[in-house]
């Protein structure tokens, strides 16, 4: 079988990051946030079910958690199109899809994925399971119109061609890998067999879904680190790396058992799982994208983590690091310049510094922000009205998962480095 060929946004090794006036040639980072509305606006809500052609032979299907298929049309030939709409605009081009595919006997089909207003940002997995997923081997991967460019969304294909073989068990073809509430509830709960590890609701989404936090406590401390993840449904890799990063912490290692004896983490690991499961691009189901929201809390996902904050504020906690997971076209750090927190948000620097050095085969990027008013942003509310040091940690659409996973267990572990130094 072919390697994948396309496009992997992996750049060369370069020089480790000295400080966060990063030179290195890649992915520069998107620029600054435009202020909107976070006030709810309509969404329109797919159609769930399942779809027949060829007499009933062949079958389409987004009816499950994070399926996104909008239409489906039979073109002849075996071939088929696909109709990726997105939740509202205008919307950021996260074109998610995730749909599964069976036929009552073997066949070979042609898939062509096209997409509202968009282009092809996300590479097919598949999968038997909806659990285990494999790249789509090259050889099966046609582009249409191909883009220009390295980076973003006019770098990528207009349409792509799949083929895929279908039989009576169902495939699946996904963006990413499919992490919907039940499975990241699984993987949770996976956790809190640990006796220090315990998970509660602390508000509801806008569809009513439980908003659960993990908490990593064995003490009665009084400092604490806070992490989030997904307020972007399409955002698994940063998921994958937060993931790998909470492990860490609450592992068995020596370093881990010290570290919390001396701090709690508090956990976030779906901020939004309405558009994690409607399989939405972008937005929560008051058609709001919530990283916006951290001014204004209109939206009851933002809410529920606020109000956390300022009651566990309020029975003396300290937040002393807050990160909050994201994916975008290539790894990039966004922290707070240090022209605007000084010695308190030198940690973060320090970080960046301590993983670049551990990890110098995949440079990353570092893109700080001066503007921080209005808070708007979850990094910058947790600075501003909690005096938390923070950053957004981006991992890249198509960054190796094998180094996902060692990326996050880095992370960790240089953090409790620091702040194991604090003490």
């Amino acid at each position: 079988m072919k390697k994948i060929t396309y496009i992997i946004f992996i750049l060369a090794a370069l020089v480790a990051c000295k400080n966060q006036k990063s030179v290195a040639k890649g992915y520069q980072g998107q620029g600054k946030s435009v202020i909107v509305s976070t006030l709810s606006k309509p969404v329109q809500k797919q159609w769930k079910g399942i779809w027949t052609f060829d007499n009933e032979e062949v079958f389409f299907s987004n009816d499950f958690e994070s399926g996104r298929l909008n239409g489906i049309t039979y073109d002849g030939n075996d071939h088929y199109t696909a109709l990726i709409t997105a939740e509202n605009t205008p919307v950021n081009v996260s074109p998610w899809y995730a749909f599964k595919v069976w036929s009552k006997t073997p066949r070979t089909i042609t898939i062509k994925m096209t997409y509202q207003d968009s282009r092809s940002r996300y590479y097919p997995k598949i999968s038997t399971d909806g659990e285990n997923f494999v790249a789509l081997d090259s050889s099966n991967y046609k582009p249409i119109n191909e883009g220009t460019g390295t980076f973003g969304i006019k770098a990528t294909p207009e349409f792509v061609e799949i083929i895929v073989t279908t039989s009576q068990e169902p495939t699946y073809i996904t963006a990413q890998e499919l992490y919907g509430s039940t499975r990241v509830k699984k993987w949770v709960d996976s956790l809190t067999n640990k006796p220090f590890i315990s998970t509660y609701e602390i508000g509801k989404s806008k569809e009513n879904r439980a908003m659960n936090l993990m908490e990593i406590s064995n003490g009665d401390h009084k400092k604490a680190v806070m992490v989030i993840s997904r307020q972007h449904p399409p955002e698994v890799t940063g998921f994958l790396a937060m993931k790998s990063f909470i492990e860490t912490l609450s592992g068995d290692s020596p370093k881990a058992q010290k570290f919390r004896d001396n701090y709690d983490v508090f956990v976030v690991p779906l901020m939004n799982p309405d558009g994690v499961d409607n399989g939405n691009w972008r937005h929560n189901m008051g058609g709001i994208d919530l990283n916006r929201d951290w001014q204004d809390f209109n939206q009851p996902e933002t809410r529920s983590v606020r109000d956390f904050l300022v009651k566990k504020e309020s029975e003396g906690y300290e937040f002393v690091f807050g990160a909050d997971f994201h994916s975008t076209w290539d790894d990039i750090y966004y922290p707070i310049d240090s022209t605007i927190t000084g010695q308190k948000g030198k940690i973060v620097f320090d970080w960046i510094d301590s993983i670049t050095k551990r990890l110098p085969q995949k440079h990353t990027n570092v893109n700080p922000s001066t503007d921080i008013k209005p808070t708007m942003v979850s990094r910058n509310y947790f600075y501003v009205n909690h005096n938390m040091p923070a950053i957004v940690f981006e991992l890249g659409d198509n960054t190796p998962r094998d180094f996902l996973k060692e990326k996050g267990k880095v992370a960790a572990e240089e953090l409790m480095n620091l702040l194991d130094s604090q003490n």
